[in-house]
């Protein structure tokens, strides 16, 4: 590890101090009854913020006898000792923040628990073991064992702490904490955004956006003044195939470019890295990822460029405004048709021709727009939500290294109220 240049009135310590820390390898699977069910902590579980994903925790019988031993408690850092991967070395560590459930955790994975609470803060500790792996740091301790990454434990436990005096650690805390607080405050309200279109895809696509006399029809009710139609009666497919080498200048969009879900694109490739044909498309044409379909890809083209043949060009005809379109490929009922009308076992596809006989209600042109402009402003406002994300993980990141590196004071950022 290389030297650190700190300030004068911090001080080192290592975790290897007993009189500071206590260490504890996570459960292997017991032979000894009796058994008790519990939650167990994985790698799996961590996320990249550095706290738990409790969703889809183990339950697992482990040994009575072990659980008040490697039981969790506020306050522990769990570290992951076996896993990583080509981008990520082995190393993470997430905080454990509950007191009211009994948690376990595995034998990939260590527990750090602080003894001496007056000389470090818990969570200052986890902040700075986040920097650690962040910084690269774990890369350097770590060694490959018949494929998997394993943390060289005994130097890892090694490593040199910086430890400002007390206050000034939670000073340091309360800084990154408020960054984080506010980037989850904006995460929850990208989710809360999310599950308000979903609830309107339903509604919006069977009653629009005003309060109509309804009839009924062979797919339910639907607003009075609204037709039956097929897709292929309002949109056509674009047949243009091209090779790559004739369209080098233009951007290329495979199916990895396009998000589960999301109506714009947000990002594409270099055509001149292809080689085999691709389909042609353009400005307000609609993209639709045909292979598994379940993953509901489809964005509107706001430029030229070439696709993947594994995504299909929809051009949209008079009777259809092409973000509603976009939007319509979204909902659960051409969701659905899409992936029972796929085949193939390990990759299933969809065709035009079956999608193309999908039935569904179409309003008129201005009832269309009205409905595409509630869907494009929760869009846009979720992508700004998503911006302020990406700019509260930047200064998390750049805070995270200038605090605990000593390159800047907590202590004026705290008294000036940061505006994050």
């Amino acid at each position: 590890m290389p030297e650190m240049n700190l300030p004068e009135h911090w001080k080192e310590i290592k975790l290897s101090n007993q009189n500071l820390f206590s260490f504890e390898s996570g459960i292997w699977k017991g032979k000894k009854e009796p058994f008790e069910e519990c939650a167990v902590v994985r790698n799996t579980n961590f996320t990249s913020d550095g706290y738990l994903d409790l969703k889809d925790v183990a339950v697992l019988p482990i040994e009575q006898r072990h659980l008040t031993k490697k039981s969790l408690k506020w306050g522990d850092i769990i570290i992951e000792r076996s896993g990583g991967g080509p981008e990520q070395p082995v190393g993470r560590v997430v905080f454990f923040d509950l007191n009211d459930e009994t948690y376990c955790f595995s034998n990939f994975t260590s527990r750090l628990r602080v003894i001496d609470k007056s000389t470090i803060c818990p969570t200052y500790l986890f902040f700075y073991l986040l920097h650690f792996h962040a910084s690269g740091q774990t890369r350097k301790l770590q060694k490959r064992t018949t494929g998997i990454r394993n943390l060289i434990f005994g130097d890892y436990k090694e490593s040199r702490i910086p430890l400002p005096p007390l206050p000034e650690q939670r000073s340091i805390v309360h800084v990154l904490q408020t960054i984080q607080e506010a980037k989850f405050t904006r995460q929850r309200e990208i989710a809360l955004e999310r599950e308000r279109k979903a609830a309107l895809m339903d509604y919006l696509f069977s009653h629009g956006t005003k309060d109509e006399r309804r009839k009924q029809t062979e797919i339910g009710e639907i607003p009075e003044n609204w037709e039956i139609v097929q897709l292929k009666e309002i949109a056509n497919l674009r047949r243009e195939n091209v090779k790559p080498k004739d369209n080098q200048n233009l951007n290329f969009v495979g199916l990895e470019h396009i998000d589960s879900g999301e109506s714009t694109l947000k990002r594409w490739g270099d055509a001149s890295a292809m080689k085999s044909a691709k389909n042609r498309f353009y400005p307000d044409d609609v993209l639709y990822g045909k292979l598994r379909s379940y993953l509901d890809k489809a964005v509107i083209a706001e430029m030229e460029g070439i696709c993947s043949t594994d995504i299909l060009v929809f051009t949209a005809n008079s009777k259809i405004v092409p973000r509603f379109l976009v939007y319509l490929l979204h909902t659960e009922a051409f969701v659905n048709h899409a992936v029972a009308t796929s085949t193939g076992i390990s990759h299933p596809r969809t065709s035009w021709d079956s999608l193309g006989k999908f039935t569904f209600a179409l309003p008129s042109l201005s009832e269309q727009r009205a409905i595409a402009a509630v869907f494009q402003a929760i869009d846009e406002k979720t992508a700004a939500l998503e911006q302020e994300v990406e700019h509260l993980d930047e200064l998390f990141r750049a805070m995270l290294d200038e605090l605990m590196t000593g390159q800047r004071s907590a202590v004026p950022l705290i008294d000036t109220e940061m505006d994050v």
